[in-house]
């Protein structure tokens, strides 16, 4: 080889070099500003439950239009429709606290894998009784009811076999990832409803449905078993009382719930948008599904452009904080009387609330024992399932004795000053560090 290709080789390995180096600085700058995709790289079995549950994720919402639309068409009646709500809410939180302790016994692939059939089977006998015309209201509230059951079995399973299949650091990227899977099923989920109801009627939105799960149930059946890893000497009941004991013990676990507690009862002012689209805007039901829209899209970006929060190791601050600038947007959105500059302020209190939840379930997945997750997972279900609906509740009776206006901007200031009395309350919670959870 003479000197000058010995030249030429060097240079070829130089550049070469220079753009691998280049492609790993673009591949880190993109992962510091976009979501972090490293879980779904690294392990194939969280990366097969994730794609199943976003499917799955979206058949639900699918069916969950569906049936609101077919409860409508039989009754004509809205009450008859907000009734489906409260079959599914009460089930929830009560199966929600039960599912968790049994997740805490058995095995949790199992269990997901029991759960999910069951969601399935309901999906065909929607599917079934829509093809044979049989549209009778008490089957579909029978149906909603057994859902909520076998989603608050599910949830918890599924949830609590994440910190088995990841290490701590990937958690709060793992997480985010959760949380598009959410927010996009409950953004893209109606509308595809909307569309195949409209065009195949009942019976095709539902057996949609039912084909999805098949992807969740390929994905929980490729999992190892699951079972909790119990300490020596512990109980083998499912116990909900032994999970809310551990609880009253753990401040900082504990804060997360308060602090979620903050945001949805004090500051949710969904059921408001109705009349805030009308007295504010000048709108009409489309403005009405502009506000509503508006959090879920900013929460859906918090997500996408999640990458930074890897990087975070004072979880429980950046609670606070977000928590706080849920509070503070919804505050000077009551403030708003422009549509578009209001749903700035939506889109960021969604944003907020994003950033919470994804450090609120890292926090609960690692600085809980593995035999407890599954029980606090329950606890977590019927905070997130039940704060929201109290908080319609309180915006509404406040907004009826106040008007709307003090209603918003006064819940989200009393959400601010919830969450600073707390942070001054338990002040170890600001120095929750990932590096050492401690629940």
């Amino acid at each position: 080889m003479t000197s000058e290709t010995s030249a030429n080789s060097g240079q070829t390995e130089t550049a070469d070099a220079a753009a691998g180096a280049g492609a790993e600085a673009e591949r880190a700058v993109k992962r510091r500003i976009l979501a972090d995709l490293t879980p779904l790289r690294t392990s194939p079995d969280y990366r097969r439950l994730w794609i199943g549950s976003t499917v799955s994720w979206l058949g639900q919402a699918m069916t969950a239009l569906a049936i609101s639309l077919q409860v409508y068409d039989i009754t004509h009646s809205s009450f008859a429709v907000g009734l489906v709500g409260l079959f599914s809410l009460v089930p929830l939180v009560v199966f929600g606290l039960y599912g968790g302790a049994v997740a805490d016994i058995v095995d949790r692939r199992k269990l997901g894998l029991a759960s999910s059939t069951g969601l399935c089977l309901l999906s065909f006998v929607l599917a079934g009784a829509a093809l044979a015309g049989f549209h009778e209201v008490w089957l579909l509230y029978s149906i909603v009811a057994l859902q909520a059951v076998c989603g608050a079995l599910s949830s918890p399973a599924r949830t609590s076999m994440i910190p088995r299949l990841l290490p701590a650091e990937q958690l709060p990227a793992a997480n985010a990832l959760n949380s598009m899977t959410t927010t996009s099923g409950m953004m893209f989920g109606p509308m595809l409803g909307g569309l195949i109801v409209g065009v195949w009627g009942y019976q095709a939105a539902y057996l949609l449905d039912a084909a999805s799960f098949s992807v969740a149930l390929y994905a929980m059946w490729r999992l190892p078993s699951m079972k909790p890893d119990r300490a020596a000497g512990a109980a083998k009941r499912a116990s909900v009382v032994d999970g809310l004991r551990f609880l009253a013990t753990r401040p900082n676990v504990r804060m997360t719930f308060f602090t979620d507690l903050c945001a949805m009862v004090l500051a949710h002012p969904r059921a408001l948008f109705p009349a805030v689209a009308v007295l504010w805007f000048g709108g009409d039901a489309r403005t009405t599904g502009l506000l509503v829209a508006a959090p879920a899209v900013g929460a859906l970006l918090g997500g996408v452009f999640s990458g930074w929060l890897g990087r975070i190791r004072r979880h429980g601050l950046a609670i606070l904080l977000a928590v706080g600038a849920w509070g503070t947007a919804i505050a000077v959105f009551g403030l708003t009387r422009n549509l578009w500059l209001g749903m700035f302020f939506l889109a960021l209190a969604g944003c907020a609330d994003t950033v919470s939840m994804v450090f609120r379930s890292t926090m609960l997945q690692a600085a809980t024992p593995d035999d407890m997750r599954g029980r606090l997972q329950g606890v977590f279900i019927v905070v997130v399932a039940g704060g929201p609906r109290l908080g319609d509740f309180l915006a509404g009776s406040a907004a009826d004795l106040t008007s709307p206006q003090l209603a918003i901007t006064g819940g989200g200031l009393a959400c601010v000053v919830a969450v600073g009395l707390l942070a001054l309350k338990w002040r170890g919670f600001a120095r929750y560090d990932a590096r050492s959870p401690e629940a």
